[in-house]
């Protein structure tokens, strides 16, 4: 499900490298340039320590170099890329960007590749599929490395949660624009209904128990009778208080402000089955059971994407991801964004693609330059303004002006975004769980079915995830993000 919801935002980086690709082809990247202390051996930080020093006075200067970078995404964030190449290409005039875009089957071409040892330098990845795949098998180089000896970014640098490692002190990749969920809701229905939209301040958001009361109010039968009167018709309802997506990526946030997580800290156990975890995926199908204020798995497919949804009003809230503001600014409606509910804290899962440098490149300092140029939130920001993307420079969240380069007088930026999604992602962030749980989608394989159930209101979620622990916990392999 993740792939799919993340493909939606990423597959438009795609055509943008498609454009690219038909000017430039695919040429491989050439064999000259410096030496790479870290091609062929393990991918130790001593290694990449050594191309982060050895590079660094050849990058933009010297002889030619060709670099190769491989991508997907919208139109919007290929044109993104091809202005942040063109930026780097004048910045260093003696290196050439060859962007490659593959529209379809990523993941597979981008693995025909690596068989045939025809990897790109630079390359973006998704951590739920490939990413670590290709780590395990010592294919990147550690750009922990380069953030250490970097002068201009430094893991401080950067936004929480936007770095991927395969174990600490090993990151795999970085990524250019983090992603967080929040709750959209229709001004428009709180003011027909008489109710205080969401606070977007996340210290003041609501309760489970206010927004479940609230979301009752806002769901409205064929008759017009709400959630919370007497005789309303669940079998009957024109409009639902809350749309709730099903996938892991928008359950996970409440798993975490419930204080669950998908596996214990050691990283031995499951953690789905704990007693955290189910109580927030009850509470959340309980929304489409028990109160009948989200759509059932069969109903959603008559929902539309969130834009339309809130606009036509077959919905008064939605969870969904920073990106969808990106729509929503398009269409001719009031919304706006509040933060998500809290089961017993704030929290906000931070989901985005990554740029990782294969260590077969032979011109590792100049792959971390561009790299570099691709994460400039200035290259991007037409994406940020449009709101398809968030900065993964933390300054550009702090500086006033800064700021106020991508938040201020945009249809993007409902009032509520400061709070509900900046104050969110620099205080309230956690880890999307693909980042640190191994063996992520062979788990998932076992878990989603289960959850189906529940969703449908077959099973409750304890019988469910019990009847499934044995077989999950088989596929359990530990946590990244401890030794």
């Amino acid at each position: 499900m993740f792939r799919n919801q993340w493909k939606l935002v990423s597959m438009l980086l795609v055509l943008l490298v498609a454009a690219v690709t038909v000017l430039s082809g695919c040429t491989k990247s050439d064999a000259g340039g410096n030496t790479n202390a870290a091609q062929g051996n393990g991918g130790t930080n001593e290694a990449g320590a050594d191309n982060a020093d050895a590079g660094t006075a050849n990058a933009g200067s010297g002889e030619p170099v060709k670099l190769r970078l491989t991508g997907w995404g919208a139109p919007d964030e290929v044109a993104a890329y091809k202005l942040a190449i063109a930026k780097f290409e004048k910045a260093h005039p003696n290196i050439k960007v060859d962007f490659q875009a593959i529209t379809a089957d990523y993941d597979t071409k981008l693995t025909t590749m690596v068989a045939g040892n025809d990897e790109p330098d630079v390359a973006m990845m998704e951590s739920a599929t490939i990413a670590y795949p290709l780590a395990e098998q010592g294919k990147f180089l550690n750009l922990q490395d380069y953030l250490d000896n970097d002068g201009e970014i430094t893991p401080d640098a950067l936004v929480p949660n936007i770095t991927y490692s395969s174990e600490p002190g090993n990151v795999i990749g970085i990524g250019p624009g983090p992603e967080t969920f929040v709750l959209y809701y229709n001004e428009d229905v709180f003011k027909d209904a008489g109710l205080t939209p969401p606070p977007a301040d996340p210290a003041q958001a609501w309760t489970w128990e206010q927004f479940v009361d609230v979301a009752k109010k806002l769901t409205v039968d064929s008759k017009g009778r709400n959630a919370s009167e007497e005789g309303f018709d669940p079998k009957n309802i024109k409009q639902f208080g809350i749309n709730l997506p099903t996938w892991w990526g928008v359950y996970s946030n409440f798993i975490y402000s419930n204080g669950g997580d998908f596996l214990s800290a050691d990283g031995k156990t499951l953690g789905l089955n704990q007693p955290e975890a189910v109580e927030a995926l009850q509470k959340l199908a309980d929304l489409i059971n028990v109160y009948h204020v989200a759509p059932s798995p069969l109903q959603a497919k008559n929902i539309p994407g969130t834009n339309v949804a809130l606009q036509t009003k077959k919905v008064a809230m939605a969870f969904d991801g920073q990106w969808a503001t990106a729509s929503l600014a398009q269409s001719k409606f009031h919304y706006n964004v509040g933060a998500l509910p809290v089961m017993k804290q704030p929290v906000t899962t931070v989901v985005c693609g990554m740029f990782s440098i294969f260590k077969s490149t032979k011109h590792p300092q100049e792959a971390w330059e561009l790299t570099k140029a691709l994460l400039d939130p200035d290259a991007s920001l037409d994406m940020l303004t449009a709101g398809t993307w968030m900065p993964s420079h933390k300054d550009w969240y702090t500086d006033a002006d800064k700021l106020a380069k991508w938040t201020e007088n945009l249809p993007s930026r409902p009032s509520g975004y400061k709070g509900a999604v900046i104050d969110v992602l620099l205080n309230h962030s956690h880890p999307t769980p693909t980042a640190y749980v191994k063996n992520f989608n062979k788990i998932m394989d076992v878990i989603n079915p289960a959850l189906d159930k529940v969703w449908l209101g077959k099973q409750s979620a304890k019988e469910a995830l019990d009847a499934v622990a044995a077989k999950a916990q088989e596929q359990v392999q530990g946590r990244r993000d401890v030794n």
